[in-house]
C-alpha cells in the first residue's frame, strides 16, 4: 500500500533499517545485512555471502563510507526512498537512494539502492 505521507514512526523505522544495514556492512555481518533486504532481493541473491559480495563489488560507497549524511525521505515511483549523501574513503561525494518496501507486517525492508554521482561546480563569485 502506497502512502505518500509517512508517519514519524515510519520515517524513523526506515532510517533505522538503513543505519542497521550500514553498520552490518562495517561489521562484515552478511547475515544481518541480508536480513534487511526485501524478500525479492533475498530471492535473487539467495545467500548472505552473495549479497555482501554484490554490495562490496558494486556499491562500495555504502559498503565502506567515510561519512554519511541523511537528507530525508523522497518518493520515487510511489516508493519511499531514503536519500543520503555519502563520502567515499577517497573523498568523493555520492548520493545514495535507498528504495524501501513496507511488508505485510508493517515492517520496512530495503528494496534497492541507487548511487548517483554528485557534481559540484567550482564557481568564483564576481
Amino acid at each position: 500500500m502506497y502512502r505518500k505521507n509517512l508517519s514519524t514512526h515510519d520515517k524513523h523505522a526506515i532510517r533505522s533499517i538503513v543505519e542497521r544495514q550500514l553498520q552490518a556492512f562495517q561489521d562484515n555481518d552478511a547475515t544481518t545485512a541480508f536480513s534487511l533486504a526485501s524478500p525479492e532481493l533475498q530471492r535473487q541473491l539467495r545467500q548472505p555471502h552473495a549479497f555482501m559480495e554484490m554490495v562490496r563489488t558494486h556499491y562500495q560507497p555504502v559498503y565502506s563510507p567515510r561519512a554519511v549524511i541523511f537528507e530525508g525521505i523522497v518518493h520515487i515511483q510511489k516508493r519511499p526512498t531514503l536519500q543520503m549523501m555519502v563520502m567515499t574513503k577517497g573523498g568523493t561525494l555520492v548520493r545514495a537512494l535507498y528504495m524501501m518496501q513496507q511488508q505485510a507486517d508493517s515492517t520496512w525492508r530495503i528494496a534497492g539502492c541507487q548511487l548517483l554521482p554528485v557534481c559540484i561546480e567550482n564557481r568564483r563569485r564576481p
